[in-house]
């Protein structure tokens, strides 16, 4: 009992795995083992790794510190005494000897020799050696040696330690043994030869990899001085990371799978300016990203990041420039409402802009062209046949026009160089030129030979010039608290004395000496801002070229207030860089600041290092072969100054729209507290007012600015290279020119009330329909809406409802009998009841709000139901807008909201459900005209259901929910006896369940599909759908229509933006790319927004259209890109200068004039494009405007479709290319219109041998109208070409639809006969009636060819999207009625 008890304690003890193993044991029958479980065999190897490997680890370490101290031991012996060289002498390679030779020193000489050694010794001690040969033999040495051998023997042997000689034969043997083929030891010590091969390898690649490293770190610290430092000398994080992202971009290189790119490690997300870098972390810092950089690549992103560097300080500087339009807008604002008169502020740029000197005027914008005026207040007449060409601004250097009055290159050249350097000097005294500089001298010398050739020509010139200098007004540029006040510099005075004079020039109240040989402006190096090129043309950074040249310079102050007389303009760059070499060599110890015109041109010519070609880039080797020396001094650099001072770090004016959101806007909030008047609404108002489009959108208006338009209007007008002296002005004269009178004042503050009422009017409509529609249907019965308001008042209001509906636009018949009212027609339905009473609207509408706000009661349950079920249908209609046009997120989540609200509110019912679209049967004709295709289902029916289509002659209910209009519920279908299952495997007895079909509707009550669902797969036994579960799931079907509309919608807009990008690359040579970026919201009103990269056009490359969901750009991830924000911030155009590259970004807006699109126009170093081409793409921008529109009226029911050309009639999203010609073609026709056939003709008429050009265009007119005229006398003959320009052609022109069915136009005879007929050469031509027919004819073949694409497509297509109207639904009705006279029910499920 005892041994028991003492079995059963060690048993207790035992662990778990014992315990189970010893179960196993017992109950496995004898004489069979059974295999572990994988529960046990991963425990019993837990264990076996905790207990026994912490033991093989340390009987390990003991061995490793066993064999290290015997080494040690061995190391201190031979330092002690070292092995005996002698033994060197057995060492012989003989490959014949070698392995005989290895074996005896190995085996034999280490016993021999020392026995040997100890016999010679033996026999010198018994005097052996000196034996006479006729004494006895007393000393056997065989007999020594054996004993010796024997006593000796290696095997039992036991020595402390060998002797020296016998260590040098260990190692002698150890060095044989690895010469000698085909042994272990060889076999080891050519692995050992190859593992120190290796390992040397490795050396030289980590040392090469680590010199390239420093080299690399040491080229990104000199990018770092080319940046633009805050007061602490760092640089903010957020920079990098868009310099980073941006080269990404610019690259062509694939991703990798991971998403990081071609960086060593993912972009990091930066949201603000607060993280910043020193010069050491930002080195770090970049390399992080660039180490596994090729040479060439890591060369061009040296050249990116002083792009980038450039592009930030040109940030900065209009960061200033706003500030400064910031408070000029508060200035403005009397009334503190927002808004400023936009005709007025333009009115005030044109005055000011025509009445500029043109020294003053230069980078300013015409404010009489687009973009600062919008494309649609351009009158069509002009915008077709205004033939005239305009100025192009070309970023060169000097331009010279030739035969300019007659005057020689000369006088012109000097005429220009004049005005350029007079250009800034009003208010300020030359400065003393720098003397000793022989550049300078030579400058003068060179200047002052041409002015001598320039003839009296020049010399009237010159006083022309100084007469017009002497002429302009001196204007003080203004202060504010935004204005950034320049320095003065003390030492002008001094310059001013000492300057030669010899012409004197008044400005103002100052005389201001001028010298005749003005052709070298000396201005000390100081005096020149940072605007003066505020895109340096350096291919290699600046501080690069100090390092090389050894000269070490402190930071250039910017200008000051009377210090504006600097430089100006690309024509007297010859005279600046003379001047700024002078100041070089005079004063040392000052330097233009990195990145300005002067610097890089001193340092590109000045200086010697290496040689560099225009154009040609600075390899790596280049930048980093310069001395060394002045790393030390060129890092105590100071920071580089924007007008004078160190950059606080901040843009002020980044969250412009963010801070000003509501700026001016006076809504009545008093419901928002504890004690409204509408407690019940208070949160659904709170919940709407955080709902809708993004904050920081503003709307446009062609009447008001608000304070961020104003701001990006007065940017976008001063352009790029003005100066802050010019800014200054045009604050200055704003300021004084903005005024309003006090019945404008008024009148403005009135619009302001009254946009507030409608926006509170709107807010409280809205959640009164939303307390109504608790289970988020999306509609409200109308009946049940005038049953409630016919009580109101005591029904003695009841004349002005009816009143009321009469006006509401309502179907006059539908197939359910049900007029439904969504949110928009509740709206305007209270709004007609409104304006129907007699009284106070204000004081009527919160009447009716109230009295329908108590009308209706809602549980605390109800009103969470409805609550969460509100949420789940806004993430489902989000999920449309913000998926790049994917409609496979929408059924994803559909699903995913029944599932969640079945098991919320819906008893835990298990539901299948899919979606049906109806689509017109090209299949199978006779089975029906329509058919519904099951696009969507859930998971466990789609092999089933998924990809099916059910015809109309089979059985179902589907049919009869769409052609009804009206929800169907089957509450038991196993009582049923006509159910078709598509899944026929299902056992009768588990035919059990409800049914619901509900109809999918379009904004016009248009049937388009069916959600079904059904409770077949659910076990309980309450499996009927109650009342509040069929509103919801009607609500579903709502919302996934409104997903569903909004992605086709996007399709549509998508084909137009196609459509005309493929026009205007066939017109176009010199536009760079077109890059089209869709706006997607955030989560709420106050998230920001997203832009979805969608599709690229290229000049040499074909449209690239980037699959849903493409690319997505995001405000802070690249600050380079946030011209891109600022024109859907404003919903205006905004022009920029970014990578060394002219930019445009167009907004695409929306009825409501918020831009949901933007096209980025680049056009590469030119700053315009050619006349020609630069109309053609204002044509196309805004044509698409147009067609835009048109859709999104048309599919938000603002308007019926209307139809003008055949092909138009086209059902589906490939109608917006047909849309983007036929306003083209309107427009055109218009134009035509107008023409008098008879003077507008006079000049064609005229020709007895026209131009061919003409005669190809006139033909080509008829031939599109009578086809059948083709190699007839008709049009081959001028005359008789002549003879048809009547006012019927006219009329013919304007009336013809290339689209129609009876057009016979042969298009590739057209195109032949067009050949010869450029479009440069039409331009030139200057005939607006030409100009309108070439358009015309070309526009008339895009159209025929369309057609015939779309008409081709449709015979080919298997199936097309249908809708059922009410006329429709009867004709398919009496149609299924004659097939089968009884309804007859199947149910499309497993």
């Amino acid at each position: 009992m005892d041994i028991e008890a003492e079995k059963s304690e060690a048993g207790s003890e035992r662990s778990p795995v014992s315990e189970t193993h010893l179960e196993e044991a017992t109950s496995s029958p004898s004489g069979a083992v059974r295999p572990l479980t994988p529960r046990t065999d991963a425990q019993w190897k837990s264990i076996f790794y905790e207990t026994l490997q912490p033991r093989a680890l340390d009987l390990q370490q003991m061995r490793v510190e066993k064999l290290r101290n015997s080494k040690m031991v061995q190391k201190k012996a031979e330092k002690k005494e070292p092995p005996d060289k002698l033994s060197r002498d057995w060492f012989n390679d003989e490959s014949m000897t070698l392995e005989t030779r290895a074996y005896l020193v190995d085996k034999l000489l280490p016993t021999l020799v020392p026995g040997v050694e100890k016999l010679l010794m033996a026999a010198e001690k018994k005097k052996a050696l000196e034996r006479k040969e006729s004494e006895p033999l007393t000393f056997d040495p065989i007999t020594f040696l054996g004993e010796y051998l024997m006593r000796h023997n290696p095997a039992y042997e036991i020595s402390a330690m060998p002797n020296p000689y016998v260590r040098g034969l260990k190692a002698v043997a150890d060095e044989l043994k690895t010469k000698v083929p085909e042994t272990t030891l060889h076999k080891l010590e050519q692995m050992k030869t190859l593992v120190k091969e290796k390992r040397k390898q490795r050396e030289q690649v980590e040392k090469i990899k680590t010199h390239v490293r420093d080299m690399r770190k040491q080229a990104l610290s000199m990018q770092f001085k080319e940046w633009t430092m805050d007061l602490t000398g760092q640089i903010p994080v957020l920079l990098i990371q868009s310099a980073l992202k941006s080269f990404m971009e610019s690259v062509s290189s694939e991703l990798s799978d991971d998403g990081t790119g071609i960086y060593a490690r993912p972009l990091e997300s930066v949201g603000s300016l607060a993280p910043k870098l020193n010069e050491e972390q930002f080195t770090e810092y970049l390399h992080s990203y660039i180490k596994n950089f090729s040479s060439d690549m890591f060369q061009q992103l040296l050249q990116h990041l002083l792009q980038c560097a450039n592009d930030a300080r040109n940030i900065i500087r209009h960061d200033i420039w706003r500030q400064m339009f910031l408070q000029l807008f508060f200035n403005c604002d009397h009334g503190k409402v927002g808004l400023l008169d936009r005709q007025r502020i333009l009115s005030l740029l044109e005055v000011f802009f025509y009445n500029c000197s043109p020294q003053h005027k230069k980078g300013f914008l015409d404010p009489k062209k687009w973009p600062i005026i919008e494309l649609d207040d351009i009158e069509v007449a002009e915008f077709w046949g205004n033939m005239e060409d305009e100025q192009i601004s070309e970023r060169s250097s000097l331009n010279i026009p030739t035969g300019e009055l007659g005057l020689s290159e000369e006088s012109i050249a000097l005429k220009l160089l004049l005005k350029d350097i007079l250009s800034d000097m009003e208010m300020t005294a030359p400065e003393e030129a720098p003397e000793g500089s022989a550049a300078a001298d030579q400058e003068k010398a060179g200047v002052e030979q041409e002015a001598s050739h320039a003839g009296e020509e020049g010399e009237v010139l010159l006083a022309t010039a100084l007469q017009d200098q002497a002429e302009m007004p001196a204007v003080e540029p203004g202060s504010g608290e935004a204005a950034v006040q320049e320095e003065q510099d003390p030492a002008a005075p001094a310059a001013a004395e000492s300057a030669a004079q010899e012409t004197v020039v008044p400005t103002g109240k100052d005389v201001v000496p001028v010298t005749t040989r003005v052709s070298e402006p000396v201005l000390p190096v100081e005096t020149l801002e940072a605007d003066r090129n505020p895109q340096p043309r350096s291919s290699a950074p600046a501080s690069l070229f100090n390092m090389q040249s050894g000269l070490q310079q402190t930071q250039n102050k910017e200008l000051g207030p009377g210090q504006e007389a600097g430089l100006e303009g690309q024509g007297a760059a010859a005279e600046q860089s003379s001047a700024e070499t002078a100041a070089a060599q005079e004063e040392p110890g000052k330097e233009p600041e990195p990145g300005s015109r002067g610097q890089l041109h001193r340092s590109s010519e000045g200086v010697p290092g290496p040689s560099k070609r225009p154009g040609q880039k600075l390899s790596v080797s280049d930048l980093l072969s310069m001395p060394s020396g002045l790393d030390s001094e060129t890092c105590e650099k100071a920071p580089q100054k924007i007008y004078g001072k160190i950059w606080s770090g901040n843009l002020q004016t980044a969250d412009l729209s963010f801070v000003y959101t509501d700026y001016g806007k006076e809504i009545r909030e008093d419901w928002n507290n504890e004690s409204t008047r509408f407690p019940d609404l208070r949160m659904n108002m709170i919940e709407i007012q955080a709902r809708g489009p993004p904050s920081t959108i503003s709307s446009f208006d062609k009447e008001s600015l608000n304070l961020p338009q104003f701001v990006q209007l007065m940017e976008t007008f001063v352009g790029e290279e003005t100066t802050l002296s010019n800014v200054k002005r045009l604050v200055e004269f704003v300021k004084e020119g903005y005024v309003q009178t006090e019945k404008e004042k008024i009148r403005q503050m009135e619009r302001i009330h009254q946009n507030s009422f409608l926006v509170r009017q709107q807010l409280l409509l809205a959640a009164l329909f939303e307390k109504w529609d608790n289970e988020c249907s999306g509609f409200l019965d109308m009946q049940e809406v005038d049953a409630v308001l016919s009580t109101f008042k005591e029904g003695m209001e009841q004349e002005a409802l009816n009143k009321a509906k009469l006006q509401l636009p309502i179907p006059q018949w539908h197939p359910s009998g049900i007029v439904k009212l969504s949110q928009r027609d509740f709206q305007t339905y209270m709004e007609l009841v409104v304006s129907e009473l007699t009284g106070d609207e204000d004081e009527l509408l919160d009447n009716i709000v109230e009295f329908l706000m108590m009308a209706v009661e809602r549980t605390h349950t109800e009103r969470l139901r409805g609550s969460a079920r509100r949420k789940w249908l806004l993430k489902m209609e989000h999920a449309a807008v913000t998926n790049g046009g994917c409609i496979k997120p929408v059924y994803d989540l559909l699903f995913k909201v029944l599932c969640r609200d079945t098991d919320a509110h819906g008893d835990t019912k298990k539901i299948s459900a899919y979606i049906a679209l109806l689509e017109y049967n090209l299949v199978s004709p006779e089975r029906g005209d329509v058919l519904l295709h099951y696009v969507a289902c859930t998971e466990d029916d789609a092999p089933y259901v998924l990809n099916q289509s059910l015809f109309m002659d089979m059985e179902g209910v589907s049919f009869a929910a769409a052609l009804d209009d009206k929800p169907i519920h089957v509450p038991r279908v196993q009582l049923h006896g006509n159910i078709h299952f598509w899944n026929q495997d299902r056992p009768l007895e588990e035919r059990k369940g409800s049914f619901l079909v509900l109809p999918l509707e379009d904004i016009r009550r248009r049937v388009f599909g069916v959600l079904g669902l059904d409770t077949l797969q659910d076990k309980n036994e309450k499996t009927i759908f109650v009342p509040h579960e069929i509103r919801f799931y009607q609500g579903i079907a709502n919302t996934f229509s409104i997903a569903y509309h909004h992605i086709r919608t996007k399709e549509s807009i998508m084909q137009v933006i196609i459509t005309a990008l493929g026009w205007l690359f066939t017109r176009v040579s010199l536009l760079q790319t077109i890059t089209t970026y869709f706006m997607e919201p955030g989560e709420d009103r106050m998230h920001d927004y997203t832009l979805r990269k969608v599709m690229t056009a290229d000049q040499n490359e074909p449209l690239e259209v980037h699959l849903p969901p493409g690319p997505v750009v995001r405000r802070r991830d690249n600050i380079f890109r946030d011209y891109l924000f600022k024109c859907i911030d404003c919903s205006v155009v905004v022009t920029t200068f970014v990578f060394e590259e002219h930019r445009i970004a167009v907004p695409l807006r929306n009825q409501m004039g918020q831009a949901i699109a933007v096209f980025d126009v680049n056009f590469g170093s030119r700053q315009k494009l050619p006349t020609c081409e630069h109309r053609d793409l204002q044509k196309m921008l805004r044509t698409i405007q147009a067609a835009v529109c048109e859709i999104l009226k048309e599919d938000s029911g603002e308007k019926d479709p209307f139809y003008v050309l055949e092909a138009e009639y086209v059902g589906d999203w490939r109608r917006g290319g047909v849309l983007f010609y036929r306003f083209m073609l309107q427009e055109l026709q218009n134009c035509i219109w107008n023409l008098d056939p008879f003077s507008s003709f006079s000049e064609i008429r005229c020709f007895e041998k026209p131009p061919s050009l003409v005669h190809t265009i006139l033909k080509c007119a008829l031939l599109i109208l009578y086809p059948q005229w083709a190699g007839t006398q008709e049009v081959e003959d001028w005359n008789c070409c002549i003879e048809k320009i009547d006012g019927e052609l006219i009329e013919n022109i304007c009336y013809f639809d290339p689209t129609a069915a009876y057009v016979e136009v042969r298009p590739e005879t057209l195109y032949n006969c067009l050949h010869g007929a450029h479009r440069k050469a039409v331009w030139k031509f200057r005939s607006a009636p030409m100009e309108y027919l070439y358009n015309w004819v070309n526009t008339c073949l895009s159209l025929i060819e369309l057609a015939k694409k779309l008409q081709h497509h449709q015979s080919m297509a298997t199936s097309s999207t249908a809708l059922i109207t009410p006329t429709l639904s009867r004709s398919l009705r009496s149609s299924q009625i004659s097939a089968n006279t009884n309804y007859t029910f199947a149910i499309p499920l497993v």
